[in-house]
């Protein structure tokens, strides 16, 4: 026996206990100090192939933006290099564009051709709009944390100055924190409001007035002054102080005298106009946001935030009739998620190291084993600081999923050097020899591990980006255990004794006797007819890959997580008022508290804010609807958004649309679309592409497994129209640009300059009265040119009309071409590829006219784009799995032996599907591959120990008989210590735990029924592949590769 000892790493840890220990103990510690320096986030950082532009011109209708905006910056945006597309959505005031390229491209250089390409359309773009943003889609950017501020006593002009000259200034110097955003209530100006009929009277136009305040409020630099051998700045002060001071300004007349500000038009301190309403809770206020720095840790900064409201509190720096109230919290979920992960991760461990006791009735013996589970997991904590990883539900999950297979190596390792024990061998070289038998197999169960799974380190796409560090973790955290395994348990094994079987391991050694006295007879009976299991075992197979064909019809791209929140969006019909929407959104808003579990409710009507992003669009609001965590409520978010939309219909709210749907988590984008199903048509015409999104949305409507259909060409505005009448026009001396700044001035008003007070800027802002502009009519009457010498008063009406029309309210393009797109949500009663394989059927004999095209979009692109990458892969784990097991044995026979029961694997994933009603997905798929890596251990166990036996001179039907009952007990410990530390996530309970449940599942359920499959079917496949001379006799072929004994042994 001395003689065939090798063990290469164990053998000298053997005999260097305490070296062995030390390094262990380094190994801990180091993970440790890697661990406190992990940032803390939900998701891996999602830094999307995609960059945004934002326009924004208030008031400019939809039609002229799309004209004089978006075509100009999607022709520029369009020639940006590896670009895939372009997307744009233009509305009244603003155009959004959206660049797209492949997973891969470095954004950053993206964004700086794409800054280019922009600079260059700025030159074609009106002079008028605001500098437009562009801006990466980096899931950072999203907000950490809103407050709404709110105060009885304090009306939304004084509070919505106080929140950003005071409040939000608080925050920004926090650590973590980019920056701290305003939005909603009213912010302060100081109107002009021009007498129309004094300026004509006295010879002005309102262009005089602005000239007026432009000059009249400025400071300039007049140079230096040398005096006395000193040298003096200088400047002209002409600033304004005061609201009083600005209406004290000289306006020159035509006769050359002047008149104050003052008596030619109302200078008045007040707030922009109330276009948008905020509210939490039933309660008027102002919403402000926190967003944290890329690389900085979500629960950190969430810390510091409150830590720093708390203080605020404390020193009653925060008035007393001022209310906080905290309307989100990104923190919250994240540590309910991770919380649940690392929960999910210990119980494994516990209920992993019950099976080690329940077998080994070692109380020594399970600490040895379990031991691999804390320290591979420090081992992991330090790879993955060096990898710059962060701890989220990916990684965390990861090491759920992986605690059960940590010990798998140790096992092998204890359970062989405790068999020799019990046979009498004792002494450290006795160890080794037990070390080295199973040095083979253990290499090539961790090295198969990996081979399946390494590739997906390298794919790109959102399943990469998304599962890459969880599989980095898993990987990481199986190397560290075979380090553990080969290492430190047979360092601390060598020096133990066989110690008397507890009651609990004798019951249970009983029941394995029992499974022996079963199992051995079949495994006899079927070896002597090899060809009739492996042709009983094919048809289960081929009857539950049908099934699996019939799943592949229930797919999804990635599950719905549940954190609570919930989206309503309402459309009411063109032409209403800020008030009547207002009292809509109140009635929804008292129809979710009626449902329960409401936690709170967030309002924008009329428009829709984002930081300092607000857009006013009085015909749109919306409500965010925050649950209790999950734990606490009955109902999920999807049963509870149902029970809703049925609330709502039955309250039968006249002028309209409601769409709700779960928000999902922030950050984490699966489609282009705002839901799950996109058909999109593409064409020229507004009108056709309205009437045919009609029409298919007219089909998806009581659809079952459909809500929320709508079409982007449903909404129309009312808008007037100013006719010039051009030859007029041109008598009169007056051009179109002329007749827009005058419409300007009447309806919105021009920013014309600011004045300064205690430190803050305020607009000053020229329009006309509210009370004057209340009717076509009036427009008509808006002063263009005072009558002067011999011109005489030039008023809108004289060269133009105003008419009332209709327009689209948005505009949506693709690759520089207008298109509809129909949308609907899934209810959750049917999947993603069932509905999608529906719609297609049904739509193949949809008619369009010549130069109109219809193609899906939304989640089902990205379904199949992933089920092409998952299906490569699978192909490349098998061949990857094979080699490396071809590699190890010098020989293509016992690979080939092995790999055939992987397929049957199959069989028990599609059982764990039907038995949990879960979706095919992406986290399926990944289980499928990770399987192919995993199944095959239990056969390499047992094909070793055959050829072990045949080596010894056994002959072929004994060695196989004789294998499977000694590997019968290290096959059941192994597989259940990775079954039950999988149980935990497999039941999917608790925030987070949606993402990983069908990944566990699979495996659970997979493993599960390959531990039969290897058990019953391998030893027949491995006869029937055995040369017919040599079924009779013993082998001669020669054992995998082994490492050379050390040297002086």
């Amino acid at each position: 026996m001395r003689a065939v000892r090798r063990g290469g790493v164990a053998v000298w840890c053997i005999h260097h206990p305490v070296s062995t220990v030390m390094l262990t103990a380094t190994a801990i510690v180091l993970g440790f100090f890697a661990l406190s320096r992990l940032s803390i986030d939900l998701l891996p950082q999602l830094i999307y192939p995609q960059i945004g532009v934002r326009i924004l011109e208030p008031g400019v209708p939809t039609n002229i933006m799309e004209d004089q905006v978006t075509r100009q910056i999607e022709e520029q945006l369009a020639i940006t290099e590896d670009s895939t597309g372009v997307e744009s959505t233009t509305s009244e005031g603003s155009a959004e564009l959206e660049l797209y390229f492949d997973y891969g491209k470095d954004i950053d250089v993206a964004l700086r051709d794409a800054s280019t390409r922009l600079d260059r359309a700025k030159r074609f773009l009106p002079t008028t709009i605001d500098p437009p943003i562009i801006f990466k889609r980096d899931p950072a950017q999203i907000p950490v944390m809103e407050f709404v501020v709110s105060s009885p006593l304090r009306g939304m002009t004084e509070l919505r100055t106080w929140t950003d000259d005071v409040f939000a200034k608080y925050f920004l110097n926090l650590p973590g924190v980019a920056s701290v955003e305003v939005g909603g209530g009213l912010v302060r100006e100081v109107h002009v409001l021009p007498d129309q009929r004094r300026l004509s009277g006295l010879g002005l136009s309102i262009e005089d007035l602005v000239t007026a305040i432009q000059r009249g409020n400025v400071d300039a630099p007049a140079g230096r002054l040398q005096m006395a051998g000193q040298q003096y700045t200088s400047r002209t002060s002409g600033r304004v102080q005061s609201v009083a001071e600005l209406g004290a300004l000289p306006v020159r007349l035509p006769d050359g005298t002047a008149v104050p500000l003052a008596e030619l038009a109302e200078v008045i301190d007040r707030h922009e106009d109330e276009r948008i309403r905020v509210r939490y809770n039933g309660t008027p206020g102002v919403r402000i946001t926190v967003q944290k720095q890329p690389t900085a840790n979500t629960v950190d900064v969430a810390e510091v935030v409150n830590a720093r409201l708390g203080v605020l509190y404390e020193r009653q720096l925060v008035p007393e009739d001022v209310r906080v109230d905290k309307v989100s919290d990104q923190s919250v979920y994240v540590r309910h998620s991770l919380d649940n992960a690392a929960t999910a991760a210990l119980t494994g461990a516990l209920l992993a190291m019950l099976i080690v006791y329940a077998f080994l009735g070692s109380v020594r013996g399970t600490l040895i084993i379990g031991s691999a589970i804390p320290i591979s997991i420090m081992i992991t904590f330090v790879i993955m600081a060096l990898g710059g990883l962060s701890l989220n539900l990916m990684t965390l999950g990861g090491l759920a999923l992986g605690v059960g297979m940590l010990v798998d190596n140790t096992i092998v390792m204890l359970e062989n050097i405790e068999r020799h024990q019990r046979e009498g061998e004792y002494g450290l070289d006795a160890a080794a020899d037990a070390a080295a038998e199973v040095n083979s197999p253990i290499i090539a169960a961790t090295s198969t591990n990996l081979a399946a799974v390494v590739p997906f380190l390298f794919i790109s796409g959102l399943v990469g980006l998304l599962f890459r560090e969880l599989i980095f973790t898993i990987s990481a955290a199986i190397v560290a255990s075979l380090l553990v395994a080969v290492t430190l348990v047979p360092a601390l094994a060598a020096r133990g004794r066989p110690t008397r079987p507890s009651a609990v391991t004798r019951f249970v050694q009983r029941l394995v006797a029992g499974a022996q006295a079963i199992y051995v007879p079949l495994v006899s009976a079927s070896a002597r007819v090899p060809a009739l299991s492996v042709i009983v075992a094919l048809a289960l197979l081929a009857g539950f890959g049908a099934l699996f064909a019939h799943l592949t019809g229930k797919q999804a791209f990635l599950p719905t997580m549940d954190d609570g929140r919930v989206q309503v969006q309402i459309f009411a019909d063109p032409g209403g008022s800020l008030e009547e929407m207002d009292r809509t959104v109140r009635r929804l808003e008292d129809i979710a508290v009626a449902q329960g579990d409401v936690e709170g409710i967030s309002v924008v009507a009329g428009g829709f804010i984002f930081g300092r992003t607000q857009r006013e669009r009085p015909n749109r609001s919306s409500i965010a609807v925050q649950l209790v965590p999950v734990e606490a409520r009955t109902l999920s978010v999807e049963a509870w958004v149902s029970g809703y939309m049925r609330a709502v219909a039955r309250a039968q709210i006249a002028g309209v649309k409601v769409f709700a749907r779960p928000a999902g988590v922030r950050g984490l984008r699966t489609t282009r679309s705002d839901e799950e199903v996109s058909i999109r048509v593409q064409g020229p015409d507004l009108e056709v592409l309205a009437q045919i999104g009609e029409r298919l949305a007219e089909g998806l409507r009581g659809r079952p497994g459909l809500r929320n259909v709508k079409h982007t060409a449903e909404e129309i505005r009312q808008e007037f129209a100013v006719r010039v009448d051009r030859g007029r026009a041109a008598e009169l001396g007056v051009d179109v640009t002329q007749i827009g700044r005058a419409m300007k001035i009447a309806l919105d008003g021009i920013i014309v300059s600011d004045f300064i007070e205690n430190d803050r800027a305020y607009d000053v802002r020229v329009r006309l009265p509210r009370r004057m502009i209340d009717s076509p009519a009036a427009l008509e009457a808006v002063l263009l040119f005072s009558a002067q010498n011999d011109r005489h008063a030039v008023y809108l009406g004289d060269v133009a009309r105003v008419v009332l029309v209709t327009a689209p309210a948005e505009i949506r393009r693709e690759n520089q071409r207008r298109i509809v797109e129909v949308e609907a949500a899934l209810t959750g009663e049917l999947s993603l590829g069932e509905v999608v394989r529906t719609l297609r059927d049904d739509l193949k004999d949809f008619e369009l006219p010549a130069g109109y095209t219809l193609y899906f979009s939304g989640a089902y692109e990205n379904l199949k784009k992933g089920n092409v990458l998952v299906l490569t892969l699978a192909g490349l784990a098998l061949f990857l799995v094979f080699v490396v097991m071809a590699v190890q044995y010098e020989s293509l026979r016992n690979p080939i032996v092995i790999m055939l029961g992987v397929p049957f694997a199959l069989i028990g994933v599609v059982i764990g599907l039907l038995v949990t009603d879960l979706p095919l997905s992406m986290p399926v798929w990944l289980g499928v591959i990770m399987l192919i890596g995993i199944v095959v251990n239990n056969a390499i166990v047992l094909v070793e120990y055959i050829e072990l036996l045949r080596q010894r001179g056994t002959a072929v039907i004994e060695a196989v008989v004789g294998a499977a009952r000694l590997r019968l007990r290290p096959i059941l410990m192994t597989t259940l210590t990775t079954v039950v530390g999988m149980s935990p996530l497999a039941l999917g309970l608790g925030a987070g735990s949606e993402m990983l449940q069908p990944l566990a599942v699979c495996m659970v359920f997979g493993l599960l029924f390959s531990m039969f499959v290897s058990l019953l079917l391998i030893p027949s496949i491995y006869i029937l592949l055995q040369p017919r001379r040599a079924r009779a006799a013993p082998a001669t072929i020669e054992p995998a590769a082994q490492p050379a004994p050390p040297q002086g042994r």
